[in-house]
């Protein structure tokens, strides 16, 4: 079979006995025509004694292609080992809302064999890169597919956060927390906290406030080339929390400040022939499906 790859890594979700059988049906397929290795917290969903494993952090490093088995959250997990590596990552949609996996396990293998044989439309995306800064030292850095948000943390109070964008001052705001998403967040946690909905090829991010105490303060796009800056501006020591995508960054410090830019490297993303976005949208958000011109 003629086909761009030639060493494929499969990412499952993690202590899920509910993909096991599409892991099994996967693994069976891929391991006909390529070399295969299966993350490593995947392998015992797979009944093969001489199946190849590895650490998930190393796939990015031994695979040219990577296949996430779960939702979208498993996909990011997959995005974010691959990115530094160039390598594409596919997904398999098994969770209930997925807007970055789109083939389902009834599709395989018919789908999947057309992708490797090159049929795909590929997709580059952005990720945010955040590093908190305390006393002019980086003490902790993490890479993000869908968004950077800072959060209060165990205290009943809002927290006052001043931004700045490319060195320029923005505005203070005092609030729950704030978003900082990419195109690709755009339909996560932004969305349901009343961002809007950017299309996967704007260079673009937005700025969300999470229930802001003025009630003008609205959400905000800029360019994805812009450096961000978040800082606090109580009077009184309380803790903040910063997320990156599902990690968290703890204990944040009203004097610490948080800067926000893109990662140099995109991730690629492959779909099957005929991806639409706009079809996506209709099906996840429950719209209108009626097509006027017909």
């Amino acid at each position: 079979m003629h086909t761009p790859f030639k060493t494929v890594g499969i990412l499952g979700k993690p202590s899920d006995p509910s993909i096991a059988a599409t892991l099994s049906v996967l693994y069976g397929y891929l391991k006909q025509h390529y070399s295969v290795i299966v993350a490593r917290d995947s392998v015992d969903s797979i009944n093969d004694p001489s199946v190849t494993s590895c650490a998930p952090e190393q796939l990015g490093q031994r695979c040219d292609l990577v296949i996430a088995v779960g939702g979208d959250g498993t996909f990011l997990s997959a995005v974010r080992v691959t990115a530094d590596y160039d390598v594409p990552v596919i997904g398999i949609n098994l969770g209930r809302l997925g807007f970055l996996v789109d083939i389902s396990p009834s599709e395989l293998p018919d789908k999947l064999h057309r992708m490797l044989q090159g049929h795909y439309v590929e997709e580059k995306r952005s990720l945010l890169q955040a590093k908190v800064i305390r006393d002019k030292q980086i003490i902790h850095e993490e890479t993000a597919v869908n968004e950077v948000a800072i959060h209060r943390w165990v205290t009943p109070s809002m927290i006052e956060i001043v931004t700045k964008i490319n060195n320029i001052f923005l505005n203070t705001q005092r609030s729950d927390g704030l978003i900082v998403s990419t195109p690709t967040g755009s339909t996560a946690y932004s969305l349901s906290a009343g961002g809007p909905i950017l299309h996967p090829s704007l260079n673009a991010l937005v700025l969300v406030p999470l229930n802001p105490h003025t009630l003008s303060n609205r959400p905000i796009v800029i360019d994805d080339s812009a450096e961000i800056e978040i800082s606090f501006c109580q009077t009184k020591q309380i803790n903040a929390l910063v997320t990156c995508d599902h990690i968290e960054i703890p204990d944040v410090l009203i004097s610490d400040k948080i800067l926000i830019n893109k990662y140099p490297k995109p991730i690629r993303i492959l779909h099957p022939e005929g991806h639409d976005f706009f079809q996506i949208l209709r099906t996840k958000l429950n719209w209108s499906g009626g097509n006027p011109t017909h």
